[in-house]
């Protein structure tokens, strides 16, 4: 119990301190108190606020200077955030060139330095833990789990799922879950269970480069709803959309938006919600980044409002514990749950018996959740580790976001300069990085780029972002 206490007080401390530093109540360069000054004046023991320092050292936030003390560091927030790009957008079908294909092709190259996906370290993951679990799996279990599971997901992983929804989603129960093989089955699942080719739907601008593929296969036409970096799909310019457009579906990540890292204020998910609750349009609900946030609580969702069973809500663990086993559902209503288990019968018929037990098996142990405090804490120091360097070694008007959650930097470039040659130079130097072009079916955010922060930043990164940041230098005219 005292170690827990004492647990608690050195992140309280740090979280304090954090949000000082990041206010500016505490400034670049200036010397914090003493460990000894903050012994005497807050009561704490000397190693609880030397844990709290080493913390905030860690984030990046400040430094240690030798017989001299602690100091803030150099400001996070120098550069200007990303431009919010409200443009009109007409209905048009997705057409991604050639280029596309080399894009991802480039991006998922395992030996090149891993900037440009969307993929976390394996390191991050508790394999060991897994291991445990299959080794311990005895025969007359693997000789049940080598048949086909139900189509819908099996009993004991949904109930898992629908656990960890207390407080978030609302009513849910193991009914209301359908596994999945990765959130992009599930994704693709949701799509087809509610428009058909020729249909038009509403997607954030910028969004998802993979999604993009999808919807170009799915033969629809969409339309981009201009996409605040900070605070996600603005609710007025959707409104428009909805009133030029016969729209049929959206398609949303509402909590650390994938390339912006934009996470939307739960006034706006409501607000949006009842909107389009109200025009009986669905909702695909892309949530696969919710469970990393930086803050003290888990973001709601935009299935929280839903009080139609219009928003079909999609996530699974390949973000967060282990994309390898291709787990992943849906938690939608009756109303498409009968129709989203159809179309699975005949895409994929089930999802692997073994992956869905060794995944109930590692989550009823209990482990995911103080697994997840540590992968958190991983990233954020990935993240800020990875802006600071940014900073340093990008020219002064590039323009940078620092997200609360999630693995993703979206850079604005300065002078107008093109985000896909800086993609073919990086790729010379055997770094991937995705230009922003790729995330738009108009080609807008050309001087743009998604970094991706989920790998540990080690001397190779800091030495990657260097090179990024010459061959940007080289490019201003």
């Amino acid at each position: 119990m005292e170690n827990q206490k004492q647990l608690f007080r050195y992140e309280s401390l740090a979280s304090e301190l954090e949000t000082k530093i990041k206010n500016g109540t505490y400034r670049a360069g200036e010397k914090l108190p003493s460990i000894r000054e903050f012994h005497h004046h807050l009561s704490l023991s000397i190693s609880t606020i030397y844990k709290a320092y080493i913390e905030l050292e860690a984030m990046g936030l400040i430094e240690a200077r030798p017989k001299s003390g602690y100091y803030v560091s150099p400001p996070q927030t120098i550069m200007r955030k990303p431009a919010f790009i409200k443009r009109s957008s007409m209905p048009k079908k997705v057409d991604l060139s050639s280029v596309a294909q080399s894009i991802h092709n480039a991006i998922s190259n395992p030996d090149i330095l891993p900037l440009g996906g969307s993929v976390i370290s394996p390191e991050l993951f508790p394999h060991k833990h897994f291991s445990r679990i299959i080794k311990g799996i005895t025969a007359n279990e693997m000789k049940t789990l080598m048949g086909y599971a139900p189509t819908g997901g099996t009993y004991q992983l949904r109930r898992q799922i629908a656990i960890r929804t207390v407080g978030i989603f609302g009513e849910i129960d193991a009914d209301d879950v359908v596994i999945t093989n990765g959130c992009m089955e599930a994704l693709t699942l949701s799509l087809q269970a509610v428009v058909k080719s020729g249909d038009t739907i509403a997607i954030e601008s910028p969004t998802f480069f993979t999604i993009l593929r999808l919807l170009e296969e799915l033969g629809v036409y969409v339309v981009e709803v201009p996409t605040d970096p900070r605070y996600g799909v603005d609710p007025e310019e959707l409104e428009k959309v909805i009133a030029k457009n016969e729209i049929k579906a959206c398609v949303f990540m509402p909590n650390f938006q994938n390339p912006l890292g934009a996470l939307m204020p739960d006034s706006s998910k409501k607000r949006i919600v009842e909107m389009l609750n109200q025009k009986e349009i669905p909702i695909i609900e892309d949530d696969i980044y919710a469970e990393l946030y930086f803050g003290k609580k888990r973001p709601s969702t935009l299935k929280k409002y839903d009080a139609k069973g219009l928003v079909l809500s999609c996530s699974s663990f390949s973000k967060t514990l282990a994309p390898g086993l291709r787990i992943g559902w849906i938690l939608a209503d009756e109303r498409f749950r009968q129709r989203i288990q159809k179309l699975k019968s005949v895409v994929s018929i089930s999802t692997s018996n073994l992956d869905q037990f060794v995944l109930a098996r590692f989550l009823e142990s209990g482990g995911y959740d103080r697994h997840l405090r540590t992968l958190r804490k991983a990233l954020h120091h990935q993240v800020i580790s990875m802006a600071c360097s940014i900073q340093k070694h990008f020219p002064y008007n590039t323009r940078l976001a620092i997200p609360e959650g999630g693995t993703f930097l979206w850079v604005g470039l300065p002078g107008g300069i093109d985000g896909l040659t800086v993609f073919e130079k990086a790729m010379e130097n055997n770094i991937a990085v995705l230009p922003g072009v790729a995330c738009s079916a108009s080609e807008h955010y050309k001087s743009y780029l998604r970094i991706n922060c989920g790998y540990p930043f080690l001397e190779r990164m800091e030495e990657g972002i260097a090179t990024l940041g010459r061959i940007i230098r080289n490019s201003i005219c």
